[in-house]
């Protein structure tokens, strides 16, 4: 009985948790770029002096899918998509390099090459900016070159710094960018290719994280029963007890 309820009770915090991140998965099914979330559990046995039989579920591993999402074609010249492994490097909001797989970059009001949500796109000498009014376009190495009002030839202004660190070196932050564990700039990766007129879709599969959800439920439910049983249990015990 003891066992159960300690097991019971921490599958069943640990399975909101599972529901909290395959909702926020299903929440970004749209999101250009994003890597799904993932989660895993293992059962721990509590170490105390009495014997073994408190048993926790605990979380053991949490991290992301790098599965690549479905390139969708646009038409837009500043619409890139990193073909295969590589991320677009990004300016965070805490002044550091974080790294996107979304590549729907625009100018800023300034003339800098931004995400829409503002942050400034890193080319291999810091930020990279647009002349005026000019017309840009992204080969396939990164390179940006601008066609300027009037002119006839494209003229090269800077290269996106593409970098490809090992995957298991990376971690989300709450800003859905993925950092490298040490907060060291990643080194720039000349073979990183992206698409132009192109995006990634996210790699979250929609009717997958549904079913997951429904299955947490259910889990979380069994569990709270399982918490009502151990309680009926306990009481019965107790009555027994008490009668003998």
């Amino acid at each position: 009985m003891d066992r159960l309820i300690y097991t019971a009770m921490s599958g069943a915090r640990y399975t909101l948790e599972r529901q909290a991140t395959l909702a926020q998965n299903l929440a970004n099914a749209s999101t250009n770029g994003y890597r799904a979330d993932t989660v895993a559990f293992r059962a721990v046995p509590i170490d105390a002096q009495a014997p073994g039989t408190r048993v926790f579920a605990v979380e053991t591993t949490t991290g992301s899918d790098f599965t690549p999402g479905p390139m969708q074609s646009t038409g837009r010249n500043l619409d890139v998509a990193v073909q295969g492994a590589g991320w677009i490097t990004v300016q965070g909001s805490d002044g550091n390099e974080a790294y996107t797989r979304a590549g729907a970059l625009q100018v800023g009001p300034d003339g800098t090459l931004q995400l829409p949500n503002g942050l400034p796109v890193q080319g291999d000498g810091g930020p990279l900016v647009a002349p005026d009014g000019a017309e840009l376009e992204i080969a396939a190495d990164g390179t940006i070159s601008a066609k300027s009002p009037g002119a006839k030839n494209l003229t090269a202004v800077g290269r996106l710094k593409l970098v490809n660190p090992d995957t298991a070196d990376l971690v989300k932050g709450g800003d859905g960018l993925f950092r490298t564990r040490s907060g060291d700039p990643a080194d720039a990766d000349p073979t990183v290719r992206v698409t132009g007129g192109s995006l990634e879709a996210s790699n979250v599969n929609p009717i997958d994280a549904m079913v997951g959800m429904i299955d947490a439920a259910r889990q979380f439910e069994m569990q709270t029963k399982m918490l009502t049983n151990a309680e009926q249990n306990d009481q019965k015990a107790a009555t027994l007890l008490s009668s003998a």
